[in-house]
């Protein structure tokens, strides 16, 4: 069964361009809109691994991987930040929130699909 990576980005087009990198590397995708809409989806299926904006309305990747950290379910699923922020100290806010990796736009859809492989066996 294919693995199970939820997308949380406010920009419909960058969602787009996940998704189609995702899913032609043989992944299932949840896409959300922002931090409340993954909330909102993210038990509807098991998700093994999220990709989040930092930069979103109604909640950012910050919040969103708090909330998700205290799922028990979701203590340790990796959580990648996908943002054009790359600031040494969001970065550091990013990982003492949880994330665990941290990609800047524009992204490569191989170096997407090569930090996928390494954090999701």
């Amino acid at each position: 069964m294919p693995k199970c990576i939820m997308t949380a980005d406010d920009s419909a087009s960058v969602r787009q361009m996940i998704a189609f990198t995702l899913t032609e590397a043989g992944y299932d995708v949840v896409e959300a809109c922002d931090g409340r809409d993954a909330l909102s989806k993210i038990d509807s299926k098991k998700v093994d691994m999220l990709i989040t904006d930092l930069n979103m309305p109604h909640l950012d990747g910050i919040g969103l991987i708090k909330e998700v950290r205290k799922k028990a379910q979701y203590k340790f699923i990796p959580i990648i930040m996908l943002t054009t922020e790359s600031q040494q100290e969001k970065k550091l806010e990013g990982k003492s929130a949880g994330a665990s990796g941290w990609i800047v736009k524009p992204f490569k859809p191989e170096q997407l699909i090569s930090v996928i492989k390494k954090v999701l066996p």
